[in-house]
């Protein structure tokens, strides 16, 4: 304790405790892990009603006494002198200031102290007396606390005590109240700590007094006092009268007592090694404190067990948790598990970080041997290119060249483990779920930026036995960030910046989370000192809730099976057999499974479950250890790999080694015109131009790497090498439709009949149970996320962009979105309760549904004479579910950039023909007289001029007819402008 002033001898310390209503316990000020020197400070002159020993009662107004002073002083910094002692009872008594107030003096005027007596002892009194007896008086007169006058107050103010429960396990019903109170918090104050985490507290409001094992950990033990010292402790106690010795003798030794005292048999033992700080470390934080407790067993002697936590500030802290943190108490496993799992795994957390820093007990610790070694600042970002297994993925790292070879990096998701996949050349099948979790982590993770941030790697044994480096390898492992919920927009979009910190979590969704939350792994028990993910404890959260869930593996259903017919190694006639039925679908869906070379791969077909070897059409690319084998390889690997594709199957037969030949395309992208841009391989002309589909393209593409002399090209010579064939007309991509929504100024919305993606998504979607309403501010949607939403004509659920949203945040379900959906190209207002989430799995597609507009003719917009007839025409004719139309595609414009709602986005100009008809929409419209032709340009093609003058009799005719806009004459006018901006419109299905 230091001294403020050297001569006057007062002292500064904290109060500690407060024993009674008159006594206090304060410590001094040491340095950080010294247990500081105390002194028991009895108020000089004043003497406040006893409180009960054990078995007795409390004099009237005693615990109302101790309150007070305890609310006053507790945890408080006080200035202190000792005024005098009293030998003969060991006692000092002195004055004790809070701040600038006078303790004694604050307790006697609020009537809980009477001012002692003097008697003969006239030297040993307060300095303070005459002003304690001025205020004794005050209160009397006033009658406050002890002086009260109100009738039965004094009797009211005794506690009814019932029996004491310490020491005597009897007089509680430990299984009784565990059963009314587990899990519900219990007030309590904190009488006395026997060690660091056993504590004796009178449970309010019915004092009943109990002593509690803190839950999950132990402290070291405070060891034991010889026989006599515990009698003379119980003799002499701070209910003691207040220095008035003469006042009444000392409460007889009991006969007990007398047995213990005569008794030398039972030997003193030590306290533990730091068993003294934590029991300081306890007492300084919940003696005499008000705690809460919430009971999570009982052991089989009715021994408490509960969880402590204590006030600090405005929150509350957890007592095990925090002597754990300071290396003060071990986690202990048996009393642990009856707590909640999340409460169990931050203590276990917290005693390994205290035996890394080895605080106090784990000092002298020496971790065991581990094969797993720490990773540090190895943070990147890139796009998946590969998904291995549900725990495995390999990630293109942005700093890498685009495209390189180098820049794919494994990495193994830490702490989990899923189901292997097997080895087809061993013979061994997939485990279960196996092929699910790599499904899983498939469709969420190809092609999407990603934060990756490297934690351990660790050397794994490829044969039983221990590790040695001649039969091991070592594995990197790492937590995988999704940055975006959205799918990526492209391959070569830009990078998204890195937010990985040292002290936060990097941004997005974590993978292996999501993957052991589906059920779909398990997180590994790491032993201590074992390197493991930096977020073990959120994987831990997760698997509890996909076991409490029986999600994946955890569930009691048999596992699905996938029977998939190998093809790639079956022979070349199997493989002739098979090509029938891949041809009854002239597009099929399927997976890149693996990249063999930059124009061969292995693809799986999910709807006939069989997986081939498929080549492109005509096009090779360099022979293996050629060069640009590898940058052909990794290109295809980073633009195609596990993406969703379709495959065209342009021929009879499949080559002599059973690879089928055919044309691969990934976002309407022929993927073989990606490879001959980037000049990593020919054509070849061999083949024959004419069995090869969109030779004109490849052709093109070839002859601009060609040009640029770019990889394989960069010694070619003009002239050298004959063109692969001559350059043919383009085809136009014409393909079946249906209209689902009709615009003003000649534009709809068609969707494409016989494609699978429709299908698939119908289904998905009817399968869905959406009868719970949205969550306000669980479910926030903003303009453009694509969600689900219910159609106001026929009560559907279908997918739709948000295009505009409430100002502010919702607050009611009635708050109206407008949405477009984006497979039909409907656009309506409907209320918020219409909405839903949407899968991921279900987003990522693009819309189904094409805005078009009609080739060559201009329509007048809605706002224009008979733009409300042109409309109504367009909609008869070909608004009909029935009806099918051939689309033929003349042109496109791009220059819409992305859907943003109904009219947006892409547009194709189209020549529209219903299926049963010979004339187009086109030429119907303008024959009608509700269009006029585009005017003719010197620079037309031949093709354009060609149609122009095929439609031009049609509106000849309704030129001689006067048909509508013709019915004033010509009204061409000599400026050809551009249609006004087409109006939003609800039309039907």
């Amino acid at each position: 304790m230091a001294a403020t002033a050297a001569n006057s001898g007062w002292l500064r310390g904290r109060v500690k405790s407060v024993p009674s209503g008159d006594c206090l316990v304060i410590m001094g000020s040491t340095k950080a892990d010294v247990i500081p020197p105390e002194k028991t400070i009895t108020l000089s002159s004043v003497i406040a009603p006893r409180l009960a020993r054990r078995g007795g009662i409390d004099e009237p107004f005693a615990w109302d006494s101790r309150e007070f002073l305890r609310k006053l002083c507790i945890g408080k910094e006080v200035t202190f002198r000792v005024d005098y002692t009293v030998s003969s009872i060991g006692r000092e008594f002195g004055s004790v200031f809070l701040e600038d107030k006078n303790v004694a003096l604050l307790v006697v005027s609020e009537g809980w102290a009477k001012v002692r007596d003097q008697g003969q002892q006239k030297g040993e009194a307060s300095p303070f007396l005459g002003e304690l007896l001025r205020l004794e008086e005050i209160a009397k007169q006033q009658g406050v606390g002890r002086w009260s006058k109100a009738p039965g107050a004094s009797e009211a103010s005794i506690r009814k005590l019932p029996p004491s429960a310490v020491g005597d396990p009897s007089n509680l019903d430990a299984m009784g109240l565990l059963a009314s109170k587990k899990g519900k918090p219990m007030q309590g104050i904190v009488e006395q700590v026997r060690d660091g985490s056993t504590i004796r507290v009178y449970l309010l409001p019915e004092f009943q007094f109990v002593q509690v094992f803190v839950a999950g950990v132990q402290a070291p033990s405070m060891g034991r006092r010889g026989a006599t010292d515990t009698v003379i402790e119980t003799e002499i106690s701070n209910d003691e009268s207040n220095g008035d010795t003469t006042a009444e003798s000392h409460t007889p030794l009991t006969s007990a007592q007398r047995l213990v005292a005569s008794t030398a048999s039972v030997p003193e033992v030590a306290p533990e090694p730091f068993g003294r700080e934590a029991k300081h470390f306890t007492e300084t934080r919940l003696l005499n404190r008000e705690v809460r407790i919430v009971l999570e067993g009982v052991d089989k002697f009715s021994n408490l067990i509960g969880s402590v936590y204590y006030p600090d500030g405005d929150s509350a802290k957890d007592l095990a948790l925090d002597l754990v943190d300071n290396g003060l108490a071990k986690f202990v496993e048996w009393s642990a598990n009856m707590m909640e799992e999340d409460a169990k795994r931050r203590l276990k957390s917290a005693e390994l970080q205290a035996k890394k820093d080895r605080l106090r007990l784990w000092t002298n610790y020496v971790p065991p041997a581990t094969n797993s070694k720490a990773i540090h600042d190895q943070n990147f970002t890139g796009k998946v290119v590969e998904v291995v297994s549900g725990d495995c993925v390999i990630v293109a790292d942005d700093a890498a060249p685009y495209g390189s070879p180098a820049a794919e990096r494994r990495v193994n998701l830490s702490s989990i483990r899923c189901p292997r996949m097997g080895n087809p050349r061993r013979d061994e099948k997939p485990a279960p779920y196996a092929r699910e979790a790599k499904e899983f982590l498939r469709s969420r993770l190809i092609g999407r930026q990603v934060n990756v941030s490297m934690e351990y790697s660790r050397n794994v044994s490829m044969a039983d036995g221990p590790v040695s480096a001649a039969d091991s390898r070592v594995m990197d492992f790492g937590s995988v960030f999704l940055l975006s919920p959205s799918k990526a927009e492209g391959d070569d979009a830009p990078a998204a910046p890195a937010t990985t910190t040292a002290s936060s979590q990097p941004g997005g969704a974590n993978v292996a989370e999501l993957v052991i939350a589906r059920g779909f792994g398990t997180v590994v028990r790491h032993r201590d000192f074992e390197e493991r993910s930096n977020y073990y404890d959120n994987l831990l959260a997760a698997e509890a809730r996909a076991i409490s869930g029986k999600k994946g593996i955890h569930s009691a259903k048999d596992p699905p099976v996938m029977h998939v017919t190998n093809l790639v190694t079956a022979s070349a006639k199997k493989a002739k057999d098979f090509l029938p039925f891949l041809q009854r679908s002239r597009r099929l869906p399927a997976v890149v499974d693996y990249v063999l070379s930059g124009h061969r791969f292995k693809l799986l077909i999910p709807k006939e479950t069989c997986s081939i070897a498929f080549s492109f059409s005509g096009v090779r690319c360099p022979g293996r250890d050629e060069p640009y084998s590898d940058e052909a390889i990794a290109l295809m690997r980073r633009k195609m790999l596990q993406r969703d594709v379709e495959v065209l199957i342009e021929v009879e037969t499949v080559d002599r080694t059973g690879t089928f030949l055919g044309s691969l395309w990934e976002s309407r992208t022929n993927m073989a015109v990606v490879l001959l841009e980037a000049g990593l391989a020919k054509l070849q002309t061999s083949f024959g131009a004419d069995r090869i589909p969109d030779f004109h393209l490849l052709a093109k593409a070839e002859q601009s790497a060609r040009q640029q002399k770019l990889k394989i090209w960069e010694n070619y010579v003009e002239g050298q090498e004959a063109p692969n064939g001559s350059a043919t007309e383009s085809k136009k991509e014409v393909f079946k439709a249906v209209v689902t929504e009709v615009l003003g100024g000649g534009k709809f919305y068609v969707q494409t009949l016989g494609d699978q993606r429709v299908t698939s998504i119908q289904q998905q979607l009817s399968s869905l149970n959406l009868q719970e309403a949205p969550i306000i501010g669980a479910f926030n949607p903003k303009k453009g996320d694509i969600v689900l939403a219910q159609f106001s004509a026929d009560n559907s659920w279908n997918r739709a962009m948000i295009v505009n949203t409430p100002r502010g945040a919702v607050a009611s379900p009635t708050d109206e979105f407008e949405v477009f959906y984006i497979d039909y190209g409907n656009q309506e207002v409907v209320p918020y309760s219409w909405l839903r989430n949407i899968d991921p799995s279900l987003s990522s597609a693009p819309g189904l549904a094409l805005l078009c507009s009609l080739a060559y003719i201009k329509v007048p917009s809605l706002d224009e004479d008979f733009g409300q007839e042109a409309a109504e025409y367009l909609s008869e004719h070909s608004l009909n579910s029935s009806t099918e139309f051939k689309v033929m595609i003349e042109d496109k414009d791009t220059s819409g950039g992305k859907v943003k709602g109904q009219g947006t986005g892409t547009i194709l100009y189209v020549t529209l023909v219903a299926v049963n008809d010979v004339t187009s929409i086109n030429a119907h419209m303008l024959e009608e007289g509700l269009a006029r032709l585009e005017r003719r340009k010197r620079w037309d093609s031949r093709e354009r001029q060609a149609a122009l003058d095929n439609l031009e009799k049609f509106q000849e005719e309704a030129k001689t007819k006067r048909k509508n806009i013709w019915q004033y004459g010509d009204v061409q006018s000599d400026d050809d402008e551009p249609a006004l901006p087409v109006k939003k419109a609800g039309g039907k299905r």
